[in-house]
């Protein structure tokens, strides 16, 4: 499995300003746990940094850990999205992957990093009540 360790950032230039990176990698391949074939996909990280943003090169040598990898495109494109939302914390980040079409289909899976929240404390409910 690729390791998110290959990951590096630098700090945001400019971290008051909200605005989008937008990184897309034409060549990402990973294998089908089915068949064995390979797949091939356009991975495009779209995000609003916070206090750091991710270096291209790790980014890129990342992706191409996944190139003999047995996974189906749900998985990477989530476990992707979940690695640089761990890393980045960002504002927002969107991972959109577009697998390219084998046996008459292509795919995209979209997925959105959300940071994980504490539970809320759920307080009672007052119902009204008919007298």
């Amino acid at each position: 499995m690729a390791d998110p360790t290959l990951l590096e950032t630098f700090p945001n230039p400019t971290p008051r300003r909200k605005y989008v990176i937008k990184h897309t990698h034409h060549e990402f391949t990973s294998v089908c746990p089915m068949t064995g074939h390979p797949d091939f996909a356009d991975i495009t990280v779209r995000y609003v940094a916070d206090r750091k943003c991710v270096e291209l090169k790790s980014l890129k040598l990342y992706f191409h850990a996944y190139r003999n990898e047995g996974i189906f495109f749900e998985a990477v494109t989530n476990k992707i999205c979940d690695d640089l939302g761990r890393l980045l914390k960002p504002r927002k980040l969107k991972i959109i992957s577009r697998w390219k079409a084998r046996g008459g289909f292509t795919s995209i899976v979209k997925a959105k990093w959300k940071p994980e929240s504490r539970p809320r404390s759920r307080k009672p409910v007052r119902r009204a009540t008919r007298k």
